[in-house]
């Protein structure tokens, strides 16, 4: 098989990102000083892809919840812009989207009275923090992939010239 050693460093290198951005999920943010991952289920769907095609392609690639990008990133709310390409623009996020997230965050506010908020009150004025102010990009995976692939190019180079190197070897002893 070609690009044996490039291959390992294209895998080492999104290992090492798939690692940190688990990581930076896990750990305690905001002012609740609660992980960004309530259920597990974002850092659980985090995987390495490859693709490898002898004499075409070499591939590898990280797959996600597709809302982790909007964790990763943020969205701008109507009152509250964050650099980012998505936003709230026309609708406030489904409200009944945001149910099982208040449980698990346990969230359960009272009234002047003391009594608990009705639920359904509860998740409309998340809703309406929402799209208001946004979400915060955490940048979870972003910080870890710039963060390796300022080092990468040095090391793909490195491996590409030992790869090159064992393929010249291979061709010239099959001359012989």
């Amino acid at each position: 098989m070609y690009l044996l050693e490039t291959q390992h460093v294209l895998k080492v290198y999104r290992d090492l990102i798939i690692e940190e951005a688990k990581a930076n999920l896990a750990k305690p943010q905001g002012k609740f000083r609660k992980p960004k991952n309530a259920s597990g289920t974002l850092s659980d769907s985090i995987q390495g892809t490859d693709k490898f095609e002898k004499g075409k392609l070499i591939e590898a690639g990280i797959e996600m919840e597709a809302y982790g990008e909007f964790i990763d990133k943020g969205v701008s709310g109507v009152k509250k812009k964050y650099d980012t390409p998505y936003s709230y623009k026309d609708r406030m996020p489904p409200a009944s989207k945001l149910d099982k997230w208040t449980v698990r965050r346990g969230i359960a506010p009272r009234d002047a009275k003391g009594k608990f908020i009705p639920r359904k009150s509860l998740l409309w004025l998340i809703s309406r923090g929402i799209y208001n102010n946004g979400i915060k990009p955490s940048l979870f995976m972003t910080k870890p992939f710039e963060k390796y692939m300022e080092k990468l190019p040095v090391e793909l180079a490195t491996a590409f010239t030992e790869d090159s190197k064992a393929y010249l070897e291979l061709q010239l002893k099959d001359l012989k």
